[in-house]
């Protein structure tokens, strides 16, 4: 019988509550416990798909083509279960069930009602999303519930989250609470109370929790952490200190220092099944990240610059890569706007370069600039997604002679559409005017992983071998009616869907370029600390082999 950890926060948000919830999974998955995790999002949206990268960060794409909150993202980083759709809901999901429920007549006329009927369907998307983990019959769920005590739009979550623990019974079910302890630096002192009015918050609806986990900036002191124990009737080796550490994955670490997974362990009487833990493996990441041989600086052109937790597990990925190449990598984040104002002086000092995925037109011809920079000065580039668009455009333009080409979804109209909808595409002796210029903005994605062949002989097959499995979220695709153009003149499409042959990586040919590849899917989603990723290693590497021939040589000659 699966057992249930939910983390709950207070004071205010983005405390980590995703990070403390994998960190927790992870040091009990080393204790050989089979692990999943679940978070509920109380925001009306039915995904996050359709919201700014601005209001939500991220959007983690599972492998059963969900688009998910970006803590998902941490929990395949930190345990090796995988997530799909049924481990990610939101309060727009809930309420559509009950809902489509009320209208076939299956609740036969009751008064439908936030409780019972919506609790009870969250508590059965809970214990479905934990019976269908990849993992087979967890032992532990771990729920991390969004927001924080007191919101009005988590009251629900943490009600049926209150119901659940009662019908499950005694050492079925405890409370994580995560609360900040701030530091105010004019009375020199860290203040408890939002900790203690947080859990008083949480105690009034019903909830006591086993264990707070209290972030600070600094170690909290133990009579602090005896204060806050006094105060919120949690044993005081069960206030857990969090303080703020450059690393992530450092976490597992100090809370299991701590023994936060025995104090889970106890309370959910795991003892019979969990083994000592073992966190030799984290401990071996944080040495290799901490004592790296050598340094590359790579510049990320996006348009998200200033808010980078739309783009966490692309940092991620480019850490894991530096783990696994023993190379520090420091990532500039680069406007691309900037560069349509600027120029692209700013770009170089940099040892590689690398546009994301993103949608929309601002900033696309300042990508574009960036990719032909690197092109031309023979330096590193790796395009995901749009970046990948961006280049095929860059080189459909520059070198095949297709001035004008463009995406549809920059410009409807467009002369050489080398990057369109599928049902945009055309026939190429056909004329400009059978295309109206008008496009469903809210078009089928593609999303979720597709496995495809690789071209031998490649820069693809050498990182992938003979196929590539990873996960795509985008709507437009390299138009193939243009291919056999841009492949005259040296482009490599080196994958390609297995069906519809639609062209999923894309790379220079050594004679043209040292490294150069774009991919239209999204390898970070699939980059883990334990193994990293192969196509971000071989990036970091050709960044540090740039690097080192850039010193060989002098600085006029190599910045021609």
């Amino acid at each position: 019988m699966t057992k249930y950890v939910f983390v709950t926060g207070g004071v205010v948000s983005s405390l980590g509550k995703g990070i403390a919830a994998a960190s927790l999974a992870a040091i009990l998955e080393s204790r050989g416990l089979k692990v999943t995790l679940l978070k509920l999002d109380p925001y009306i949206n039915v995904d996050p798909g359709t919201m700014s990268p601005f209001q939500h960060g991220e959007v983690f794409v599972t492998e059963d083509g969900a688009e998910t909150d970006l803590d998902l993202g941490h929990y395949e980083r930190f345990i090796s279960t995988k997530m799909r759709r049924a481990n990610n809901f939101t309060t727009g999901q809930i309420y559509e069930s009950v809902i489509r429920k009320e209208r076939r007549g299956e609740y036969l006329g009751k008064t439908v009602q936030v409780i019972p009927h919506i609790t009870n369907e969250i508590q059965a998307f809970l214990e479905r999303g934990a019976q269908m983990a990849t993992c087979g019959e967890p032992d532990v769920a771990i729920v991390e519930i969004g927001g924080t005590v007191g919101d009005i739009e988590s009251l629900p979550f943490l009600e049926a989250a209150r119901q659940m623990s009662l019908r499950l019974g005694r050492n079925q079910a405890c409370f994580v609470h995560l609360t900040l302890v701030p530091y105010i630096a004019t009375a020199g002192e860290l203040k408890t109370k939002p900790t203690q009015h947080s859990v008083q918050k949480l105690r009034e609806i019903g909830i006591f929790p086993d264990a707070l986990l209290c972030r600070a900036d600094r170690r909290i002191p133990d009579d602090e952490r005896a204060k806050i124990s006094m105060f919120s009737n949690v044993p005081s080796d069960a206030v857990i200190s969090m303080w703020d550490v450059d690393s992530i994955y450092k976490i597992p670490q100090m809370l299991n220092d701590q023994g936060l997974d025995e104090i889970i362990c106890n309370e959910l009487q795991l003892h019979d099944k969990a083994k000592a833990a073992d966190l030799s493996m984290w401990a071996g990441l944080v040495t290799a990240l901490e004592s790296p041989k050598d340094q590359v600086t790579i510049g990320m052109v996006g348009k998200y610059v200033d808010l980078t937790e739309s783009y966490k597990s692309l940092i991620e990925a480019l850490r894991h890569a530096s783990i696994h190449t023993s190379t520090k990598v420091s990532i500039e984040y680069i406007d691309s706007e900037q560069i349509e104002a600027a120029g692209t002086d700013v770009l170089a000092h940099l040892d590689a370069i690398l546009v994301p995925g993103g949608f929309g037109r601002r900033g696309t011809e300042g990508k574009i600039a960036a990719i032909r920079y690197a092109r031309e000065r023979k330096v590193p580039y790796l395009g995901i997604c749009l970046g990948m668009q961006l280049a095929v455009i860059e080189f459909a333009r520059h070198v095949a002679g297709l001035g004008k080409a463009n995406s549809t979804e920059f410009d409807p109209l467009t002369e050489s559409p080398v990057v369109a909808l599928i049902t945009e595409w055309y026939d190429r002796e056909g004329k400009v005017e059978q295309r109206t210029g008008e496009s469903d903005l809210g078009g089928t994605m593609r999303l979720g992983s597709q496995r495809c062949p690789v071209k031998p002989d490649t820069r693809a097959a050498r990182i992938y071998g003979e196929t590539v499995n990873e996960r795509h979220r985008h709507r437009y695709e390299v138009n193939n009616h243009f291919v056999p153009q841009l492949e005259e003149k040296g482009l490599v499409i080196s994958a390609r869907t297995p069906t519809e042959s639609l062209p999923e990586m894309m790379e220079l040919p050594a004679a043209m370029h040292p490294w150069f590849v774009g991919v239209q899917f999204h390898p970070e989603f699939t980059s883990t600390p334990r193994d990293g990723h192969p196509l971000f290693s071989s990036f970091v590497e050709a960044a540090r082999e740039r690097k080192h021939a850039r010193s060989d040589v002098p600085v006029a000659e190599a910045d021609a």
